[in-house]
């Protein structure tokens, strides 16, 4: 990652603040922007956490391959959000580009340095983090419920995150809802096949879905 912003000065040059901007804001105006290729890593799992990132547009997971080989995806980020967050100094997770797109790269150390001296911007941070932490925690507890309750959870998840009504567009494959959810894919497509079945959702294609039936899914998520 470093020998990649290294062409792009604009990434690390000392940064100038405006007062008063958001974090969204200051990715904006300041950071370098990155276009990445399908499944293109973006930065993997021990690296220095130097930089964070914007989703500007197409999708990006993280994820992390376990001892015995399996891969257990973390999040997914979607366009506006901001990851690469972490509590330490390394990386935790890798991450990748789900489809072609661009991601905004700031320097970890000049937000954090202009934090210090803008009380909204720290708070804006800290709030970050903690939204970082609760999507974890609630990751886990996803993974403790059946199949049908993780995939209508998910499915719920991302229409909220879509900010759309009664659909879902998905960019990533059931390969990576699997690995999300700690399911195989076939007992993802079954679930979404019973779940269509049951009439709660319809699945006009593999990467859309109508939520025919958001009560039911709710109730399934509860």
């Amino acid at each position: 990652m470093s020998l990649m912003l290294a062409t792009r000065p604009n990434a690390t040059a000392p940064v100038n603040f405006p007062a008063k901007r958001s974090l969204g804001d200051s990715f904006e105006l300041i950071g370098a922007l990155m276009n990445f290729a399908l499944n293109e890593e973006i930065y993997g799992e021990g690296e220095p956490a130097e930089y964070l990132y914007k989703v500007k547009t197409g999708c990006v997971r993280t994820y992390k391959v376990l001892n015995d080989g399996r891969r257990q995806v973390g999040a997914f980020y979607l366009p506006g959000d901001i990851f690469g967050i972490e509590t330490g100094a390394d990386h935790t997770f890798s991450a990748e580009a789900i489809c072609s797109g661009a991601v905004i790269v700031v320097k970890r150390s000049a937000i954090a340095s202009r934090a210090m001296g803008d009380s909204t911007l720290s708070k804006q941070m800290l709030d970050m983090t903690m939204a970082e932490l609760k999507r974890a925690q609630g990751h886990v507890l996803l993974l403790i419920k059946s199949a049908q309750e993780r995939v209508a959870g998910f499915l719920l998840d991302m229409a909220a995150r879509e900010r759309k009504q009664g659909e879902v567009d998905l960019p990533m494959s059931r390969q990576d809802i699997a690995d999300y959810l700690g399911l195989t894919i076939e007992t993802v497509s079954r679930t979404l096949t019973h779940l269509e079945a049951s009439s709660a959702i319809a699945l006009p294609s593999a990467r859309r879905v109508l939520l025919r039936n958001q009560g039911a899914l709710a109730r399934l998520n509860a």
